[in-house]
């Protein structure tokens, strides 16, 4: 989504900083702890290792593990059910990063402009939803209305995966496109006798960006997995509870190290 334009070359060139002089890397320089503590410090931080444990208890439950009669496993459904409860507590106003993404965008064709609609704005009504689905399970609205609220909830959280999904794969393309000319570069240089360290840098952070690409689909698509499983009230073979909940922790666990390297 991004291009390159050509720059005027300044009549004065500052000298290089030293590398004595030059100004330390915080995120290097940072210790675990302070790693731990920023990384807390952010809602889907937070969020995201509550994911982790609530389909980590589900895999357990879902795997009968446990015999329905043991204090542990009534103590797990109950973990479950209050750390569910408690993300949706998380999501409260969180369609509004949606609606400032979609606002904030630059769209290069008609089919990228629908493509963003759908996955943000999906995503952004799920969320906007989410929040009376929390509100009622927390006892201020009627329960009545909970299973409607889930099913809305579910539907568009499903759009929006599959806009997402299409987005990214198109990200990636463009990713895998940009890697290859950047490899010609590098073969020409190398056989030129020309030093290549900017160019096998450029590669490294490239190549490091797809794979986060590529995560990021597969988190997608556990996620849409999930809210198809919702949308079906768990029947169907894709809607089996220990398949879903082994999709939960595979997305909870790679948007916590998406979420861990960003912070």
């Amino acid at each position: 989504m991004d291009s390159e334009t050509s720059r005027q070359i300044p009549a004065t060139i500052p000298a290089p900083i030293p590398k004595t002089l030059a100004r330390p890397n915080p995120a290097k320089d940072r210790d675990f702890l302070n790693h731990l503590e920023a990384y807390l410090g952010k809602r889907d931080g937070v969020d995201k290792l509550l994911k982790v444990s609530r389909y980590a208890s589900k895999i357990i439950l879902a795997s009968s593990a446990l015999p329905e009669s043991l204090i542990l496993t009534q103590r797990l459904k109950s973990f479950d059910s209050s750390i569910g409860l408690s993300r949706k507590a998380f999501r409260l106003g969180k369609f509004v990063q949606d609606l400032n993404a979609l606002r904030n965008s630059h769209f290069h064709s008609k089919q990228e402009i629908l493509l963003s609609i759908i996955a943000y704005g999906g995503e952004g009504f799920y969320y906007f939803i989410e929040q009376f689905v929390w509100l009622a399970k927390a006892g201020l609205i009627d329960t009545k209305h909970l299973k409607n609220l889930g099913k809305i909830s579910a539907w568009f959280e499903f759009i929006g995966y599959m806009g997402s999904i299409s987005l990214k794969f198109r990200d990636l393309k463009k990713l895998i496109e940009d890697e290859v000319c950047l490899e010609s570069t590098i073969e020409v240089a190398f056989l030129r006798g020309n030093g290549n360290q900017v160019e096998e840098g450029k590669m490294r952070k490239l190549r490091e960006k797809k794979l986060m690409k590529k995560l990021s689909i597969v988190q997608d698509f556990a996620d849409g997995l999930m809210a198809l499983a919702d949308i079906r009230d768990g029947k169907g073979r894709l809607s089996a509870p220990f398949l879903v909940s082994l999709a939960g922790l595979v997305s909870a666990l790679i948007s916590t190290h998406k979420n861990w390297v960003s912070c």
